[in-house]
């Protein structure tokens, strides 16, 4: 791992930039990014930022499932919070802005306010989330799902392609799963919530625009299929005769995909799958595959998902095989404050900025933290809409606006809420 890092962290595009890079340094694997939840490269970033929190003058603690927070009190002590901040876990071979740009550029604003010697009528508090990519427990978001208190114990049970459970991740990394309650915040206790994220999409470079206001959050449902037949001898099973299981996964792969085509704004994704027992000479007996599906509306969701558990089953009547399809996480489509997302549009708009609205096709923490409070997000562009993919870039340019306008809807964002009864 790389060895600690301190610098004065100034409010600037550039080195916000040279912060991220030195972020994406803390990698499972050599010469890509992966920093899997509660892995050792998970775990030694998250001890970064939490030195970066107390360098900008933050006090921080790390929660029972190891996000870390840095607060910087308010003009009064104990006051409610703006909260701002993103997720430091990434997906395999990830880009080194998604979830990590909101985290940095939220501790730069601290900073600022800190350089500043300006105290806000609320407290200040980054949120460096440690789980919402899902990439290695089937458990997606689930550390702002604690800290509203959306958890339940069984997906603590939930277990990575390794055998390891989250339970069993979080005692090897010295912590309590039993804690896990003792995430979940008072109501009351976090008056807003913001984040700054990459697009992940391609809508504000075709406007020829860094920034953009957040309106929703897509919903989403997560499935994890299994497909059960039976092995056997490549050389000697007749065709007619088997229940090859890949064969009627490969069916309801395609069943998928014709059935998200069918309506508009529909989208389903088979991002992983296994065919056991993976030998070159036998008849797959098992597969597993999940099944990622998001649309804006939750009537078009349900009405599709409830279509696609029907057409898996008549799938496997046909094939002759057996299927199990656990729903195992369901989030309604999110609309954000509309007070949130008008004080983002000012802030952009201070900021030189024309201002556009629109939807996250993306889950993100925001679309968890809008249950609790009133929540919001500024989007910032990246090249061609690319994300998940190394290829991911921003500038230092866009950067720079990205934290001038976090820092500017922060400043609003605490005269506009004092301002309420």
């Amino acid at each position: 791992m790389p060895e600690p890092l301190a610098a004065p962290f100034p409010a600037d595009g550039s080195a916000l930039m040279l912060r991220l890079d030195a972020l994406a340094a803390f990698s499972e694997v050599a010469g890509q990014l992966t920093r899997r939840y509660l892995s050792p490269a998970h775990l030694a970033a998250s001890a970064q930022v939490a030195r970066w929190m107390g360098e900008a003058g933050m006090r921080v603690h790390t929660d029972a499932l190891f996000s870390v927070f840095g607060r910087y009190e308010g003009q009064a002590a104990n006051a409610p919070a703006i909260m701002l901040g993103s997720h430091l876990d990434t997906v395999l071979d990830a880009g080194r802005y998604d979830g990590a740009l909101g985290v940095l550029a939220a501790i730069a604003v601290v900073a600022e306010l800190a350089r500043r010697g300006q105290r806000l009528k609320h407290a200040v508090e980054v949120a460096a989330f440690g789980e919402e990519e899902g990439s290695r427990f089937p458990t997606h978001i689930l550390t702002s799902s604690a800290l509203i208190g959306a958890v339940k114990a069984e997906l603590l049970d939930r277990r990575d392609a390794a055998g390891v459970s989250v339970r069993e991740a979080l005692s090897a990394a010295g912590g309590n799963a039993d804690d896990y309650l003792s995430c979940a915040r008072k109501p009351g206790e976090i008056a807003a919530y913001l984040e700054l994220h990459i697009e992940q999409g391609p809508v504000l470079e075709k406007h020829n625009l860094a920034l953009g206001a957040v309106t929703a959050i897509n919903g989403s449902k997560r499935l994890s299929v299994t497909v059960s037949g039976v092995a056997g001898h490549a050389g000697t099973v007749p065709m007619p005769e088997r229940r090859d299981a890949l064969m009627a996964a490969s069916d309801m792969l395609l069943a998928i995909e014709r059935l998200a085509a069918s309506e508009p704004g529909l989208l389903a994704t088979v991002g992983q799958i296994t065919a056991l027992p993976g030998a070159q000479n036998v008849i797959p007996g098992k597969v597993r595959f999940t099944i990622d599906m998001r649309s804006p509306s939750d009537a078009v969701r349900d009405r599709a998902h409830a279509a696609l558990l029907a057409a898996l089953q008549q799938i496997a009547r046909t094939r002759g095989v057996g299927c199990e399809a656990d729903t195992y996480q369901s989030n309604p489509a999110t609309p954000l404050a509309g007070r949130v997302i008008d004080t983002v549009c000012a802030a952009i708009a201070a900021c030189g900025q024309a201002v556009l609205r629109l939807p996250s096709g993306a889950g993100h923490d925001a679309g968890i933290m809008a249950r609790q409070c009133p929540a919001g997000m500024i989007f910032l562009r990246c090249k061609h809409g690319i994300s998940h993919n190394p290829a991911e870039s921003i500038s230092s340019e866009d950067a720079e606006l990205g934290l001038r306008a976090l820092l500017e809807a922060t400043l609003r964002l605490d005269r506009e809420l004092a301002r309420m009864p």
